[in-house]
């Protein structure tokens, strides 16, 4: 049997397997890329709405000898500017030639829209 899940726009929960901080109504985790919930024949996994924002960049270390260090970090703002949010993602080391790829986007969903599960097993 079913509960029909009704939770506000931009609840949490906890990931079960990597324990990040996710949206209450995802059915895949967007860290681990688990799958969190049962989508019944008929139903589709929510896909974004919309991609509001994609950017990839690439480092590399052109220094012939020396070794470099680098940290990625994320920032939210408000809308009055306020800083609500700030995490390091990776720190490491680049050795001579070698690069990194970093890929930054924001996914909007519909909550309970088209393909967004409202139903939670018990």
């Amino acid at each position: 049997m079913s509960a029909i899940r009704s939770s506000a726009p931009g609840a949490t929960r906890t990931c079960p397997h990597c324990k990040a901080t996710i949206l209450d109504s995802a059915s895949v985790c967007p860290g681990c890329r688990h799958h969190l919930r049962f989508i019944a024949a008929g139903e589709t996994a929510a896909a974004p709405a919309v991609t509001a924002f994609r950017i990839e960049g690439v480092v590399t270390n052109a220094e012939a000898t020396e070794h470099w260090e680098f940290s990625i970090v994320v920032a939210v703002r408000n809308e009055r500017g306020a800083e609500v949010a700030r995490h390091v993602v990776h720190v490491g080391a680049l050795t001579p030639g070698a690069q990194r790829t970093c890929e930054v986007s924001i996914d909007v969903f519909k909550p309970g829209g088209p393909g967004g599960p409202t139903r939670r097993p018990k």
